[in-house]
C-alpha cells in the first residue's frame, strides 16, 4: 500500500511541474526514507552518481554534439537538398524527403527530439506550402524522427548497454535493419496518403537543374555518418572514439570548408550539448535511486515472479509483446529516458532467462522507449513539430495515431523476426 501511495505521490510531483530528476530523486528518498531504516540513506548519494558514473554513457554527449555542430555547420541542409534529389521528384515528394532525410540524420545524431527540431524546422512550411495538411505534415516529422534511436548512433542503446553491459557496437549493428524497415513503412504510408491528398508532384527544377553541385555538396554531409556506422560495424573504432571522430570532423568542415561554424557558433554548441547531457543524465541519477529501493523493496522480484509463474519465459514472442504493452502504457504518461532506465533492470533479465538475444531484446526496448516521444499526453516530438508547425496540440494529437500504428507494426516485425536484429551483429562476430 505505501507503494501504492509513493507512486501516486511522483505522479503528483510531475502534474504540478517538480522537474522530472527532482521527482524521482524525491520518490526514492520518500520511499527509503519509509522502510524506517536511516542508514540506507547513505545509498542515495552512492546511486544518483553511481548511476552516471559509466564508460559507456561517454560517448552520448559526443554524438549530441555531432548532430548540433551538423545543424550550425550547415551539413544538414546539404542532407536535405540530397533527400530531394534522391525521392523528390514523386508525388507526395516532400513526405518521402522528410522521412529519407530522417534516416540519413538518424545515422549522426540519435535523437529523436533533435531530428523533429532540425528537419521539421524546414520541411514542415514546405509540405504545407506543398499542399499536405499542416497536420499530418507535422505528424510525419515526429513519426519520422523515431527512426534516429533506431538507426546507429542511438542515445537510447547507449543507455540501454550502461544498464545491461551488452556490446553498443553490437546494439548498433542490431539496430540498421530494423531502421531501414521502419523507414520503409513510412514511406508506404506517405504514398497512401499522397494520394488520399491528392498532393501534387514536387516542384525540384532547381534541384535537377544543380544535381552535380548538390551530389558534390552532399558528400561532405554523408562522410559523418559513415564514419560513424562504417567504424563501429566494421570494428575500426570504438562507439566513444567514433563519436570523437565525427564532432572532429564536423568541426573541420564547418570551420573551413562550409564556414558556417565560428567562435560563437561552437561555444553555443557546447552549451547547448552540456545542457542537453546534463539533463539525461540527472534523470538517470534519479531513476537509478528509485530503482535501487524497488529492489530493495523486492518490488522488481514480485514482477520477475509473477511473469515466471505466468509461463510466459515458455513464450519469448509473447513475453515480449506483454512487456512491450507495459513500456507503452508507462511511456504515455513518463520520460523515455526513466522508463528505460527504471525498466531496463527489471526486464532485461527476464528476456534473458527466456532466450530471447539480447540484441533483439536491446532494439525492442528502444523502439518501445522511442515511441514514447509521440505518444498523447507527454510524447516531447509532438509539441516540438506542434510548435514548429503552428498546429494545435490537439489536432496534432489525432493525426499522430497512424505513426504511432505504424511504430507498434515495426515493433511486431522485430518481434517475430528475429533475423532483422541478430543478422548483422552475428556477421561482425558478436
Amino acid at each position: 500500500m505505501f507503494n501504492i501511495f509513493l507512486f501516486i505521490g511522483f505522479i503528483a510531483q510531475m502534474l504540478i511541474g517538480v522537474p522530472l530528476y527532482a521527482a524521482l530523486l524525491m520518490t526514492g528518498v520518500i520511499g527509503i526514507l519509509g522502510t524506517g531504516n536511516l542508514t540506507l540513506m547513505r545509498a542515495i548519494p552512492q546511486q544518483f552518481f553511481g548511476g552516471m558514473d559509466s564508460f559507456t554513457l561517454l560517448s552520448m554527449p559526443l554524438f549530441i554534439l555531432t548532430g548540433i555542430l551538423m545543424n550550425r555547420s550547415g551539413l544538414t541542409d546539404r542532407l536535405i537538398d540530397f533527400s530531394k534529389l534522391i525521392v523528390g521528384q514523386v508525388k507526395g515528394g516532400l513526405g518521402y524527403v522528410n522521412i529519407v532525410g530522417s534516416m540519413v540524420f538518424a545515422g549522426v545524431n540519435g535523437s529523436a527530439a533533435a531530428d523533429s527540431a532540425a528537419l521539421g524546422a524546414i520541411l514542415i512550411p514546405a509540405m504545407e506550402r506543398e499542399g499536405f495538411p499542416v497536420a499530418y505534415a507535422a505528424g510525419i516529422t515526429a513519426g519520422s524522427s523515431l527512426i534516429g534511436p533506431i538507426i546507429p548512433p542511438s542515445i537510447f542503446m547507449i543507455i540501454y548497454a550502461s544498464l545491461t553491459n551488452t556490446s553498443i557496437g553490437g546494439l548498433f549493428a542490431a539496430g540498421v535493419l530494423p531502421g531501414i524497415v521502419f523507414g520503409a513503412v513510412l514511406l508506404i504510408m506517405n504514398w497512401y496518403y499522397s494520394r488520399k491528398y491528392d498532393v501534387p508532384v514536387s516542384d525540384i527544377t532547381q534541384v535537377r537543374k544543380y544535381k552535380f553541385a548538390i551530389l558534390k555538396r552532399a558528400v561532405l554531409a554523408l562522410i559523418a555518418p559513415l564514419i560513424i556506422m562504417g567504424g563501429i560495424i566494421f570494428g575500426i573504432v570504438t562507439p566513444t572514439e567514433s563519436g570523437a571522430l565525427a564532432c572532429l570532423y564536423c568541426m573541420i568542415i564547418g570551420f573551413f570548408v562550409t564556414r558556417g561554424l565560428n567562435l560563437k557558433n561552437f561555444a553555443l554548441s557546447l552549451y547547448e550539448t552540456v545542457r542537453n547531457t546534463c539533463a539525461i543524465f540527472l534523470i538517470i541519477g534519479g531513476a537509478s535511486v528509485v530503482g535501487w529501493y524497488l529492489k530493495y523493496v523486492r518490488v522488481t522480484q514480485l514482477f520477475s515472479n509473477l511473469i515466471i509463474n505466468s509461463g510466459l519465459l515458455n513464450t519469448p514472442w509473447l513475453l515480449m509483446i506483454v512487456l512491450s504493452l507495459i513500456v507503452f502504457i508507462i511511456g504515455m504518461f513518463m520520460e523515455e529516458v526513466a522508463v528505460l532506465t527504471l525498466l531496463t533492470p527489471i526486464f532485461a533479465p527476464l528476456a534473458l532467462k527466456a532466450g530471447i538475444n539480447p540484441f533483439q531484446f536491446g532494439v525492442v526496448m528502444t523502439l518501445n522507449v522511442t515511441l514514447a516521444l509521440i505518444t498523447p499526453p507527454v510524447g516531447a516530438c509532438n509539441y516540438i513539430v506542434a510548435a514548429i508547425g503552428h498546429v494545435p496540440i490537439g489536432e496534432l494529437f489525432k493525426s499522430i495515431w497512424p505513426f504511432v500504428l505504424a511504430a507498434l507494426i515495426v515493433q511486431l516485425i522485430i518481434i517475430t523476426f528475429p533475423v532483422l536484429t541478430i543478422s548483422i551483429p552475428a556477421l561482425m562476430g558478436l
